[in-house]
C-alpha cells in the first residue's frame, strides 16, 4: 500500500515537472516571438526613415544617397507594400505571378494592417506614402511553433497514458492469473478428500440418492477447478457443436434455478461447429444468465437465442431486469464493476476475457432500457466448410 502511494506521488511529481518545463518552453517561445516581431518593426521603421532620407537627398542635389538606398535594398525577407499619395501600390518580397497586382496588393495590404500597424512616410508635413508589411517567413514559422509543440506534447502524453494503461493491464492480468491458479490449487485439496469420503460412504450402505447428490457436487467442484486452472493458462480449443454446448449449459442452469425464473430458449435444429473450449464457454453463459437473474431480483424471463450469419455465430441473452444506462455499456465489463452489495465484479469481466482473449470473439451490450431489461450479445466465428 505504501509502495503504491509512493509511486502515485512520484507520478504526480513527474507530471508537474513536465508541465512546468513545457510552460517555460512555451513562455520563452512567446517572448522570442514578440522580440523578433519588435525587431521586424524596427527594421520597417528604418526602412521608412531611409525613404525620407532618400527624398531629402533627391530634393537637395538630385543625387541618390547610397546609405538609405542600401537600407532599402537590404530587406529581402519581410513582405511589404508601399502605397503612394496617388494610391498606387508597389510591393517587395511578394510573388505577384498570375495575379491582378493592384487588386491583390490592396487586399493584401488590409491583411497586413491587421498583423502590424502601417507606417507613414512623412516629409515636410506631407504623407509621401504608407508602408504595409507582414510577418516574414521565419516569423510565421515561429508563430506556429507553440502549436506544434503542444501537439507533440499531447502525442507524448497519449503515449505515456497508453504505456501506463498497458502496464496496469499487464499487472492486473498477472494478478488475475495468479489468483486463478491459487484458487484451483486451494479447491483441489479438499476436493480430493471429498472424493475419498464419498467412496467410504458407498461402503456404509448410505442412501444412494445422497451419494449421487454428493457426486454431482464433487463433479461440479471439479468443473470449477478445471475452469480456474484454464484461466491461468492458454486454453485448448476444439471444433465443438455450439448448439449442443449451449443446450447443456442452459439445462444445467434450469435445473438449479428458481421456478420463478422462466427460460425461453431458441436454438437451431442443426449442429454448428465453432473453435471452442466448452468448459469456459459454459462458464460464460452461466455468468451472463446469473447476472440476468440477479438483475430481475430472482424472478422473470431469461431469453437465449442462437442464430448465424454467413461467417459468425451470434448468441443473445436477454433479461427483463432493471436495465443499464447507455454510458455504462462498456464500463460493466471492467474488472471490479458491480451494482451488487456483495460481489467482486468479476463475472462480466471474466466473460469478456473468455470470449475476446481466448476465443477471438466479441461481447457487448446489444441493447438495454431502464426498467425493461438488457440484451448481451456474443459473436464467435463459425467453422465454415472449405
Amino acid at each position: 500500500m505504501k509502495l503504491s502511494s509512493n509511486r502515485s506521488v512520484l507520478n504526480w511529481i513527474i507530471i508537474l515537472v513536465s508541465f512546468l518545463i513545457v510552460s517555460l518552453i512555451m513562455w520563452n517561445t512567446y517572448r522570442f516571438f514578440q522580440k523578433f516581431k519588435e525587431e521586424e518593426r524596427v527594421k520597417m521603421e528604418n526602412f521608412s526613415a531611409a525613404q525620407i532620407e532618400l527624398s531629402k537627398t533627391q530634393d537637395l542635389n538630385g543625387n541618390i544617397s547610397e546609405f538609405p538606398l542600401k537600407i532599402i535594398q537590404s530587406n529581402t525577407t519581410t513582405p511589404m507594400i508601399i502605397v503612394d499619395s496617388k494610391g498606387f501600390f508597389q510591393s517587395n518580397n511578394i510573388d505577384l505571378e498570375g495575379k491582378n497586382s493592384q487588386q491583390y496588393l490592396q487586399k493584401l495590404s488590409e491583411k497586413f494592417a491587421k498583423e502590424n500597424p502601417p507606417l507613414e512616410v512623412v516629409y515636410d508635413g506631407e504623407v509621401l506614402s504608407t508602408l504595409y508589411y507582414g510577418n516574414s517567413i521565419l516569423l510565421n514559422k515561429l508563430k506556429y511553433y507553440p502549436m506544434a509543440l503542444v501537439l507533440i506534447i499531447l502525442l507524448f502524453a497519449g503515449l505515456i497514458y497508453f504505456f501506463y494503461r498497458s502496464s496496469r493491464s499487464a499487472t492486473q492480468n498477472k494478478l488475475w492469473t495468479a489468483m486463478a491458479k491459487e484458487t484451483a490449487h486451494q479447491i483441489g485439496t479438499p476436493l480430493s478428500s471429498l472424493i475419498g469420503w464419498a467412496e467410504l460412504l458407498k461402503n456404509e450402505n448410505v442412501n444412494s440418492t445422497y451419494i449421487d447428490e454428493i457426486n454431482n457436487d464433487i463433479q461440479r467442484l471439479e468443473t470449477i477447478t478445471e475452469r480456474f486452472s484454464k484461466i491461468g493458462s492458454i486454453p485448448q480449443l476444439a471444433a465443438i457443436d455450439i448448439v449442443t454446448a449451449t443446450q447443456t449449459s442452459i439445462q444445467y442452469l434450469q435445473s438449479r434455478s428458481s421456478q420463478l425464473v422462466h427460460f425461453d430458449i431458441k436454438l437451431p435444429a442443426t449442429p454448428i461447429l465453432v473453435q471452442l473450449n466448452e468448459e469456459l464457454y459454459n462458464w460464460t453463459i452461466e455468468n451472463l444468465v446469473k447476472n440476468g437473474i440477479d438483475a430481475m431480483k430472482g424472478k422473470g424471463q431469461i431469453s437465449l437465442e442462437l442464430h448465424t450469419t454467413h461467417q459468425d455465430v451470434i448468441v443473445e441473452i436477454s433479461d427483463r431486469g432493471s436495465g443499464i444506462p447507455k454510458k455504462q455499456f462498456k464500463t460493466i465489463f471492467e474488472t471490479g464493476y458491480t451494482t451488487k452489495k456483495r460481489g467482486w465484479g468479476l463475472g462480466l469481466s471474466l466473460a469478456k476475457r473468455i470470449v475476446e482473449q481466448y476465443h477471438n470473439g466479441k461481447i457487448k451490450v446489444l441493447s438495454s432500457e431502464i426498467g425493461k431489461g438488457t440484451t448481451i450479445q456474443i459473436t464467435l466465428k463459425k467453422i465454415t466448410e472449405s
